[in-house]
């Protein structure tokens, strides 16, 4: 990464290397937080929340919802993508531009260009929702980078090695942060703790996390 690829990039706005390949963008989203949420909710009235099972029989403790050509599933079965709500039995609700637009301006700032996410995956935080260390390898193109967003309340975001058992670097996240990681950063582990009780001005209770991929 080189300065001149955040030429564009605001100056309020700060751009923090956490690893070979992946940045943290600070308050990336923030202007167009009201919008991305409205789009949230717009979404989640097309195919609901929901907490979904782990293999193992497990409930996740976030919430979870997805937009565009396909969403990723967790059940029983194992961990998928496929183009229709198991809830609704309905295709994903399309995503909304605003998300789209987001996504490969923030890929781009990153270093990355032409990303073109077909799936975005939503996650609604409560107090005492975590989400363990895991790689994010159910995409059939490595080559192609995670754009994560936050919005609401802080969490502590961990970013890993490609192994399991390397210690975590600690990030903190606030309202508006986008993390972007590709490359040889693409395979590493990552999660957030749990996040702790508080009220955010837009978001209430909650802290929702949007997760773009380019799955197929």
């Amino acid at each position: 990464m080189t300065a001149d690829l955040f030429a564009d990039v605001p100056p309020q706005q700060r751009v923090e290397p956490i690893a070979d390949g992946a940045v943290v963008l600070r308050q990336f989203a923030t202007s167009e937080a009201d919008a991305i949420l409205r789009a949230i909710d717009t979404v989640a009235t097309a195919a609901p929340l929901r907490r979904m099972q782990t293999p193992g029989g497990h409930t996740m403790s976030a919430a979870m919802s997805c937009c565009g050509e396909l969403g990723w599933v967790s059940d029983t079965r194992g961990y998928r993508y496929q183009s229709e709500d198991p809830v609704t039995g309905t295709p994903w609700p399309a995503m909304p531009e605003v998300l789209a637009d987001l996504a490969q301006r923030s890929a781009a700032a990153a270093g990355y260009r032409d990303f073109r996410p077909d799936a975005c995956l939503i996650n609604r935080y409560e107090p005492g929702a975590k989400m363990g260390l895991h790689q994010d390898k159910d995409e059939q193109d490595f080559d192609q980078p995670i754009v994560s967003v936050s919005l609401g309340l802080p969490q502590v975001f961990q970013f890993g090695g490609l192994k399991r058992n390397e210690r975590p670097e600690r990030v903190p996240l606030c309202h508006g942060d986008v993390v972007v990681w590709g490359g040889p950063a693409r395979l590493r582990y990552h999660g957030v703790l749990t996040l702790k009780a508080g009220t955010h001005p837009a978001t209430g209770p909650y802290r929702y996390n949007l997760t773009f991929r380019r799955a197929r």
